[in-house]
């Protein structure tokens, strides 16, 4: 069974699902900006002598703008899968368009015809503006049709694929020889920080609103704090406080040894990042670690997702440390392939 980046096409997906939702927000903001002209209620159906029925502004525009995006997206992601027929996906890719565009036309041109009157039963569906969005959504809906490429494209992304998949096939063991995980504190410190942060951000809310929401985001940054990702290869060790802040690089040359440990992060002043002369850890809570230890004397002390996952890292860094050391080959045979 493929998955979902085999199965769906990225870019229509995106414009399937953005595109009802920024019209219907546009539709929204221009309603608001004519709500002084208009009456209340406002009308919502008409016969020969005008509105027939009524409705408040707040639901006329707001289930006008829900019918937008459901009606989009109920069109629009027939043209998503990539198993479909290239004609069938353009076809309702076309429709699309025009089904938004029409029923945002007819609900402006309500809008329109009711502006500048007192009462809504006088009014009319302005004819013009019906007109024009009409045509113009007949017209948007066949030029998207025809431009609209079904067909599934070569992307940068695919690029990349195909050189990682290159570089393995060309060096079977650089899989090995690569670490990924995120290491973060237990889920009941997370918990507390929640309840530290949102109970008092609450209240502290009612009174002074901006004091209340710095210690909301007070608390998101010391959780953030307590995640840290991790990435090894063969180029070396990089850690990312929060998933983000580059904290640790160690290219492999520099790295003398890597033991998996079980530490308490009191040892070293607790949980985040701590420096302190020669020694640097990087612990989000007590338990399974890595203790890296460079040329140079300097030390790391890294939390690690698990003790499995400690003793595997230790043992990738201290291979592909060995490996950067090792001396250049004099022979004819290529050298390992770096991963890109």
């Amino acid at each position: 069974m493929g998955t979902l980046h085999d199965t769906v096409d990225r870019k229509a997906l995106r414009f399937a699902l953005g595109f009802p939702v920024v019209l219907a927000g546009a539709f929204a903001v221009s309603a608001v900006l004519i709500r002084p002209d208009l009456p209340t209620p406002l009308a919502v159906a008409w016969n020969a002598e005008g509105g027939a029925a009524f409705a408040p502004f707040e639901a006329y525009v707001g289930l006008g703008s829900a019918l937008i995006v459901v009606l989009g997206w109920m069109i629009f992601l027939q043209a998503v899968p990539v198993s479909r027929p290239t004609v069938m996906r353009r076809i309702m890719m076309g429709v699309g368009l025009f089904s938004v565009l029409f029923i945002t036309s007819v609900l402006a041109a309500g809008l329109i015809g009711q502006a500048g009157i007192a009462d809504a039963r006088d009014s009319r569906v302005d004819a013009t503006v019906l007109a024009l969005g009409s045509g113009a959504a007949v017209g948007l809906g066949v030029v998207m049709g025809f431009v609209f490429k079904a067909d599934q494209q070569w992307s940068a992304e695919d690029d990349s694929a195909f050189k990682r998949e290159l570089a393995h096939l060309l060096d079977p063991d650089l899989a090995r020889d690569s670490f990924y995980g995120w290491a973060h504190a237990r889920s009941s410190i997370f918990v507390m920080i929640t309840l530290a942060g949102t109970s008092p951000a609450a209240l502290l809310f009612l009174a002074v609103p901006w004091l209340g929401l710095t210690l909301l985001a007070l608390a998101v940054v010391a959780a953030a704090f307590l995640v840290t990702r991790i990435s090894a290869d063969r180029l070396g060790l990089r850690i990312y406080l929060a998933g983000l802040i580059p904290v640790v690089r160690l290219r492999a040359a520099e790295i003398d040894s890597a033991q998996a440990a079980d530490v308490q992060a009191s040892d070293y002043g607790g949980w985040g990042f701590r420096r302190e002369g020669a020694t640097t850890a990087v612990l989000v809570r007590s338990g399974a670690a890595v203790v890296v230890r460079t040329a140079d004397g300097r030390k790391y002390v890294l939390s690690s997702p698990t003790a499995d996952s400690a003793h595997h890292l230790a043992e990738l860094l201290v291979r592909v440390s060995t490996r950067a050391r090792r001396p250049p080959s004099t022979g004819g045979e290529p050298g390992p392939v770096q991963p890109t």
